[in-house]
């Protein structure tokens, strides 16, 4: 998988419905050690409430998925909140939805619309990363022709990285690994090719994600 979602940050969102209280606390992890520390820690927290209802999903290709109901109907709180993950493309996150019952029932598909609201208003409010399989390519050129370079990548929706600055200058740009190639041609031809071109590594980044 060349890029994910990721959550933007930990953080906590509430809903409340016919009384009961749904507790929303997403979390950035890698490990699946990681999540269950998490998930120990939020029901120390929160010992009193009925229900502790865990998804997560961790590594680039889904190495490790996980969704329980926590003494909830079976298949109506780990499992929406799991396909919202799944189809929001989120990965290595873990969401736990603390419930404290309000005295009403709310059924089946009460419950499910519940839980599956809770993650992801959650995921709107807290906000979310693109994560993208980045290839570094660096770029030197006179400084006359700086601010045009600049100016052409970030029209281009290619992103600058870091500037170093001696007898010429060196940018960085970070350009989608899929892209690598359409990049550097398109450089050689509108510089003339006056502009040294290097690769450099490749890795994740993370840019900023609209909510859909």
């Amino acid at each position: 998988m060349s890029d994910y979602l990721m959550p933007a940050k930990n953080g906590t969102h509430e809903i409340i419905i016919d009384r009961s209280r749904f507790i929303c606390h997403v979390y950035r992890v890698q490990t699946v050690d990681e999540a269950n520390a998490y998930i120990n820690e939020i029901r120390e927290r929160h010992s009193r409430a009925n229900h502790h209802c865990v998804a997560y999903l961790i590594g680039e290709h889904n190495a490790f998925g996980r969704a329980a109901d926590d003494g909830e109907p079976s298949g109506t709180a780990g499992a929406p909140m799991l396909d919202v993950l799944q189809r929001k493309n989120i990965r290595n996150c873990l969401v736990v939805v603390t419930r404290y019952f309000g005295g009403i029932k709310l059924g089946a598909g009460g419950l499910i619309r519940a839980y599956g609201r809770a993650v992801s208003e959650s995921l709107t409010t807290i906000g979310l990363v693109r994560r993208i399989n980045m290839q570094s390519i660096w770029l030197t050129c006179n400084y006359a022709l700086l601010d045009t370079l600049q100016s052409k990548i970030k029209r281009q929706g290619y992103t600058v990285g870091h500037i170093e600055y001696s007898d010429r200058v060196k940018l960085e740009a970070l350009v989608e690994v899929t892209e690598t190639e359409a990049f550097t041609q398109w450089v050689v031809a509108f510089t003339h090719d006056t502009v040294v071109l290097k690769l450099g590594d490749i890795s994740f980044k993370e840019l900023p994600h609209e909510n859909d």
